[in-house]
């Protein structure tokens, strides 16, 4: 079991070197000077401006080369600098981004394991159900092929626009400032409403469909019929099914979270959500390479412990992967 962790974890190292090394490279692929935008919005005569420009390259750490920069960004990242931020200067990445992860975190969060949880439960029950099969069925297989995006457009759409009954825009009401009150908080369940009911509506029905179409697998699997034959009563036989087939949802949920930060990137983007998804749309736009970094590198940790996680709990429930890891031992 040492060497099987051993060697996910160098996996995992190997990927975070890579992906990051990707994450740096992207933004210095991107057509135009960060630094001659910033200075073009002073307005400066050009000899100031032509000053300004080398103490920006400087202070950015942009005129050496580009393996000196590179190395720089390893030395400040394992330090917990992630850099300046240029759209924002002077502030830091890492503060910026931290004022945005609470709000990740409150949308993401419950449409992943609400939609996980509903899905699974609702593909069990239409699995047994010919009523409940024929309406989560066509259902499920609609709302799995929906545009994150597009579904956001139709929900603001219908229930901000023609019924007034939910804000589309900003996480809470732009007169208000955050505080510990029950209209700060009445208003942020209300801005959340909508944009998790598109990343829970599209998720909810791919996890219906597979868990429908698996535990049928299952149920007529060899040791479902051997069971039946043994006269074990048709509960237990769905509940070694559901077991069985619960195990790939959960590789699935790992497979997914790399998905759901896609759908929330343009999720937080349709509805001006203050997550990182809107935080990234604003740094290609600034051309931000150091923010467009940071949220950039959020994302990839996040996910790498995510699916890391998933790892560990597919250890602990599936027995035959234990043995088999404690066969290699």
């Amino acid at each position: 079991m040492r060497r099987y962790f051993e060697r996910k974890l160098f996996i995992y190292i190997l990927t975070f070197v890579l992906a990051v090394t990707i994450d740096w490279l992207i933004p210095r692929f991107m057509p135009g000077n960060p630094i001659q935008i910033l200075i073009s919005r002073a307005g400066l005569k050009a000899e100031s401006a032509k000053l300004l420009y080398s103490y920006y390259m400087r202070a950015f750490g942009l005129d050496v080369p580009v393996w000196r920069q590179y190395l720089n960004f390893w030395i400040a990242l394992f330090h917990g600098d992630f850099g300046i931020s240029i759209w924002l200067f002077p502030q830091p990445v890492i503060q910026i981004i931290m004022r945005a992860v609470p709000f990740d975190v409150l949308l993401l969060l419950p449409a992943i394991l609400l939609s996980w949880l509903a899905g699974n439960k609702f593909g069990a029950y239409a699995a047994r159900s010919k009523w409940l099969d024929n309406t989560i069925s066509p259902l499920g297989y609609i709302l799995t092929a929906t545009p994150y995006m597009w579904l956001g457009i139709m929900l603001g759409w219908l229930f901000g626009v023609i019924l007034h009954v939910l804000p589309f825009s900003g996480a809470y009401s732009y007169s208000m400032m955050p505080s510990f009150s029950w209209a700060f908080v009445g208003s942020l369940l209300q801005h959340w409403i909508l944009p998790f009911a598109s990343l829970f509506l599209v998720m909810f029905g791919g996890w219906a469909i597979g868990m429908r179409n698996m535990i049928i697998y299952e149920l007529e699997a060899d040791y479902s019929h051997y069971l039946e034959a043994l006269g074990a009563p048709r509960k237990l036989v769905r509940n070694y099914a559901f077991r069985n087939a619960l195990l790939p949802q959960i590789t699935g949920l790992a497979l997914q979270l790399g998905v759901i930060v896609g759908g929330a990137l343009v999720t937080e983007i349709v509805f001006s959500y203050p997550g990182i998804g809107y935080l990234t749309l604003q740094a290609i736009q600034n051309h931000d390479f150091f923010l467009l970094q940071g949220c950039f590198l959020f994302v990839i940790i996040g996910v790498l412990l995510a699916n890391f996680a998933i790892d560990i709990a597919y250890v602990l429930l599936d027995p035959r992967t234990r043995a088999g890891m404690q066969g290699e031992g």
